[in-house]
């Protein structure tokens, strides 16, 4: 494996178009060295920190859908028309009572991490009359300050959603920990694409698994070689904050 295939070393003078640009190569050169189509991967600019004028940019340059990890940002940049032209994800830990400020406005939340998560999710769907698309964020690591289910936890989820109203959970989410060695952090992601897999070969009602998120800045070739088709990239695109 080519350790320069993620291009984590942003050049700061260029701009966030040729930025894109490289980060697309590498995700090319990854699904093609995987045997996988470059067109199944979506490239999700994780905008955190970032100006609305920012964000247009990246759009521009043809990423395929953004991504907020605080509710207020999100909020704040959505009533400037931020994120007009691109799906808009949110990516960040789920406070219960900010649920409100997300369920219809996302076009997908990556970070549901609980049935109380999903339930309220649910209910407020059903409020507005919607159906809103949503990832299970897997805690793959079993770390115990990051959020997420853990992988035995999974069934009992899938159940849940199964007869939960409003909503349509279209696959799994997961920040592996941070390591230095590549072969450890592509463990993570076998096992993640794994437990992918065997989901998509049962049957549950409202769900159907069509998303593997994982893979950033640091490591979205290798999260592409081992079967993720978003990845969700920051630094790499916008410099480092």
């Amino acid at each position: 494996m080519d350790s320069n295939m993620n291009n984590t070393d942003t050049d700061h003078s260029v701009s966030i178009a040729e930025n894109i640009k490289r980060v697309l190569g590498a995700i090319d050169e990854a699904a093609s060295r995987a045997g996988r189509s470059p067109g199944d991967i979506t490239l999700v600019a994780a905008t955190k920190t970032q100006s609305s004028a920012r964000i247009r940019e990246a759009i521009a340059a043809g990423v395929g859908a953004v991504g907020e990890n605080r509710v207020q940002e999100l909020t704040e940049k959505h009533m400037q028309g931020a994120y007009d032209g691109a799906p808009l994800h949110f990516i960040g830990h789920i406070q219960t009572n900010k649920i409100s400020h997300i369920v219809g406005v996302c076009d997908l939340i990556e970070s549901v991490g609980s049935a109380r998560q999903l339930e309220l999710i649910g209910k407020r769907a059903v409020l507005l009359g919607i159906t809103q698309k949503l990832l299970i964020e897997i805690n793959i690591g079993r770390e115990p300050q990051k959020s997420g289910i853990l992988p035995e936890q999974i069934g009992e989820i899938l159940e849940y959603a199964s007869i939960t109203g409003g909503i349509n959970l279209l696959g799994l989410m997961a920040i592996p920990p941070i390591i230095g060695k590549f072969d450890k952090s592509r463990n993570y992601f076998d096992a993640m694409y794994q437990l992918y897999i065997d989901i998509s070969k049962k049957k549950y009602d409202n769900v159907c698994m069509q998303f593997l998120s994982m893979g950033m800045s640091d490591s979205y070739a290798e999260a592409i070689q081992a079967g993720s088709n978003m990845v969700r990239i920051g630094s790499a695109i916008f410099g480092s904050r």
